[in-house]
């Protein structure tokens, strides 16, 4: 090996080690953290942690279609809240005793619930993939919000899921040999979940699949001209991300035991889209620490003013133009190593 190769691995490898040992470190610290909790006194927190990884697991599914295949899309949130009223309309037909379209159970299995979830979220992202990835830009942006209102009135309508009121469930769906209405079990399941996406996610966006649809976000026009038809590999992305959102908007559904026409509003997406975007976009660590950031400094700022949406503007922008890549990028600076 040359002397001009060792200089280069030699740095490296401390810097993978403690890259690896920070990681150990937020492993331990997010399994810990119900446990912090109790004994600081601040049992609420776990709570307010499971939002954080649930809203996490839909900003990762947004983070593959934006970050990674430069997709806009203003209506993510409709898969989110598609994915709650799945959850919400099965054990609505579980305790009523009825059908769903006189034929299809209800259910009060959270097994049973999240795949369910993930499955009517895809074949819905499929249909609107189908039709908005045919255009581009701010063709793509527009059709996919018209999509997500459309869904949004359509639940707003539906007077027997709740309407504008929404959907209450009396209890959270089960799962065997735990008990999901305590809040510790559901944040442990909420974590499972998570770490589950973001396996996932790894192994995507390390594929050809993912190294294709990475250079198409730089430059589709090169990509089709080596002969990868666009089309195909952003309408599976757009699907993929659609079944992320659903099985977040099931879990959210699952741990306010309500399901909301809100969940499915463009505001909800806009705030997804600021997740990954204060994270990091194209990362794979940005949009756990864009959902971290937004729902605390949410909680925190509304504790003290009514007018928190002012102050947190502010940090957001300050965050962003200065970051120059988001939370993500701030943190390389201070690794050691490559960013």
């Amino acid at each position: 090996m040359s002397s001009e190769a060792i200089a280069q691995t030699a740095p490296a490898q401390p810097a993978l080690a403690l890259r690896l040992i920070v990681a150990a470190v937020i492993v331990a610290l997010l399994i810990a953290l119900p446990f912090i909790g109790k004994a600081l006194g601040l049992e609420s927190f776990t709570g307010l942690a499971t939002q954080v990884l649930i809203y996490a697991i839909a900003a990762m599914s947004l983070n593959l279609i934006l970050g990674y295949g430069g997709m806009v899309s203003f209506g993510h949130a409709a898969f989110f809240g598609v994915g709650g009223y799945a959850a919400g309309i099965l054990y609505f037909h579980f305790a009523d005793k009825s059908d769903f379209l006189g034929f299809i159970p209800g259910s009060n299995a959270l097994l049973i619930a999240l795949p369910v979830a993930m499955l009517v979220s895809g074949i819905m992202a499929a249909i609107i993939g189908a039709f908005s990835l045919r255009t581009g830009g701010v063709q793509f942006i527009m059709i996919t919000l018209a999509f997500a209102q459309m869904l949004f009135f359509l639940f707003v309508s539906l007077q027997t899921y709740g309407g504008d009121d929404g959907l209450i469930m009396r209890r959270r769906q089960i799962l065997p040999y735990l008990d999901t209405r305590d809040g510790t079990t559901f944040y442990y399941i909420a974590l499972a979940m998570l770490a589950a996406w973001f396996v996932l996610t790894f192994c995507i966006v390390r594929s050809r699949f993912g190294f294709v649809l990475n250079g198409m976000r730089q430059n589709e026009a090169r990509m089709a001209a080596m002969g990868y038809a666009p089309y195909p590999y952003k309408l599976v992305a757009f699907i993929i991300a659609g079944m992320g959102a659903g099985l977040a908007g099931a879990l959210m559904a699952n741990y306010l035991r309500f399901a909301s026409p809100d969940m499915l509003h463009w505001t909800k997406s806009g705030e997804l889209m600021m997740m990954v975007i204060l994270g990091g976009a194209g990362t794979l660590f940005g949009p756990l620490l864009g959902a971290t950031a937004l729902v605390l400094l949410e909680s925190f700022l509304t504790a003290y003013t009514e007018n928190w949406q002012l102050p947190l503007g502010i940090i957001l922008l300050v965050i962003v133009l200065f970051s120059h890549g988001g939370l993500s990028a701030l943190i390389r600076r201070f690794m050691p190593g490559k960013p």
